[in-house]
């Protein structure tokens, strides 16, 4: 797994909280955060009682906790500011469910989630209420991939929504077998065999 700009960290970050509240039925605990991020290849920085700090080699993660909403904003070391992302988890009381939005800092240039759609949790039998295609990015010679697993590549086919990159969101993807290639944000979409 690389990580070289705040996309790059969002992505995997929704997946594994999205399989932690599935798999537990509650949003991740400050120290199991803290253990996802560290899975995640960060390293902590800095840290107060509600504000917790952490840095990759080229990013850098304000953690925000609160009962049952977590704030992450990634930030690019480059100082760019606008290229940041905020991970918002949330539990949505009128719609009965826990959410994990990808949201950019930017909110002028961009509206809504990044990406096809947010990860919706039912919070009665914590399953899966939408298709978010989540994984994590690998370079490959000169290129960086998005890797979905198979089962992932399935559910994504059944929404009807293969066209759409699940990275900018974009309707443009271009398929060639298990693999796409978006033009707006130059990212691939590998999709991962099972052996």
């Amino acid at each position: 797994m690389i990580i070289y700009e705040p996309i790059m960290l969002a992505i995997p970050l929704a997946e594994e909280v999205k399989t932690h509240l599935i798999k537990t039925k509650r949003v991740p605990t400050e120290g199991e955060l803290k253990k996802i991020l560290e899975k995640l290849g960060l390293k902590p920085f800095c840290s107060d009682k509600k504000l917790h700090i952490y840095k990759g080699k080229h990013i850098l993660v304000i953690v925000f906790l609160l009962k049952e909403y977590i704030t992450v904003d990634i930030l690019p070391l480059s100082g760019v500011l606008s290229d940041g992302i905020e991970v918002a988890v949330y539990h949505d009381k009128h719609l009965k469910a826990y959410i994990i939005e990808i949201i950019p800092a930017n909110e002028l240039g961009f509206e809504g989630n990044i990406g096809l759609e947010p990860v919706i949790v039912d919070a009665d039998t914590f399953e899966l209420k939408s298709t978010p295609v989540l994984g994590y990015f690998k370079e490959e010679g000169d290129e960086v991939f998005l890797i979905v697993e198979e089962d992932v590549y399935r559910i994504w086919k059944e929404s009807g929504k293969l066209d759409i990159c699940p990275i900018c969101g974009a309707k443009n993807l271009v398929w060639k077998g298990k693999q796409a290639y978006c033009t707006s944000c130059g990212f691939g979409i590998k999709v991962m065999r099972y052996e």
